[in-house]
């Protein structure tokens, strides 16, 4: 269960389709207490109730975050600890059911685990082959707990008598300072601007991230740029300028944009939009 609320300020970003996703089912965020902050963004709650009616397939851009995921569908259960996923992530719903989420930040996971990252990358793992008994008698009580803060409070507990060493903060805060950059600055297109930005050794920067997020950087660059394109091309209610959008996220001309959204989302840009009802 990858995370579903890669919000970034908005609660449906990198969801697709979000505004036939909001009649299906429920979406909520709870911010983290402060000493958890450094590490986990928020926890995220997912209800559905789709008794009497079609499963429903939501399609979530995945992100550079690993995500715990408590799920709980009819009569079945899992607790897991989702890497990275490769690809976007479809969750099939059905019946009723419900997800509390803890989305770590980027590179927030690995001190927790003391692990890389990259050996969580593409894979869904039980979090009791990850923590042992102990989040196994945590499992019980968050799955018996109804409430979201109770939940909430529980997951709590368990991470926060669990806090990192010092020495993995200014690892943290680093990852933390190039993804924000990422994000904010379209003119980032390439690891070398990273590299020339942060002042890093290119070899130590993939290095950094294959320990601490899963992913390189080059691949961070390339899924923020998509994600920002399929919420441009949903939010448009006209046809947008290809190239011109091609041109604001960075790709080298339209057919690399065409051909990297097609990799990512199964269809071109163009296609895409004609599911939406654009012109």
């Amino acid at each position: 269960m990858n995370d579903w609320d890669n919000s970034g300020g908005r609660s449906d970003r990198g969801i697709l389709k979000a505004d036939l996703a909001r009649q299906k089912f429920a979406l909520r965020r709870i911010d983290p207490s402060p000493v958890l902050a450094p590490y986990i963004e928020h926890y995220w709650i997912v209800r559905w109730d789709l008794r009497g009616q079609a499963p429903y397939s939501q399609t979530v851009l995945s992100y550079p975050s690993v995500n715990v995921a408590f799920e709980r569908e009819g009569d079945g259960r899992f607790a897991g600890v989702y890497g990275v996923p490769t690809r976007t992530f479809v969750r099939r719903l059905r019946k009723e059911g419900d997800v509390l989420g803890i989305k770590f930040r980027p590179g927030g996971f690995y001190p927790f685990w003391r692990r890389p990252a990259a050996l969580l990358t593409g894979r869904a793992v039980p979090w009791t082959e990850l923590f042992g008994e102990a989040a196994r008698d945590a499992e019980a009580r968050l799955f018996a707990a109804d409430a979201d803060e109770e939940r909430v409070r529980l997951a709590e507990a368990f991470f926060g008598s669990r806090l990192p060493a010092p020495d993995d903060d200014e690892a943290v805060r680093l990852v933390g300072d190039i993804v924000r950059e990422v994000i904010g600055n379209r003119e980032l297109a390439k690891v070398e601007d990273l590299v020339e930005r942060f002042a890093l050794n290119k070899r130590a920067l993939q290095r950094l991230f294959g320990r601490y997020v899963g992913v390189g950087p080059k691949w961070i660059i390339q899924r923020y740029r998509l994600q920002e394109a399929a919420e441009r091309i949903e939010r448009e209610r006209g046809a947008p300028d290809w190239p011109r959008l091609a041109q604001d996220l960075g790709f080298y001309d339209q057919a690399h944009f065409i051909k990297s959204f097609k990799a990512l989302i199964g269809k071109s840009p163009e296609e895409y939009g004609r599911e939406l009802g654009l012109p």
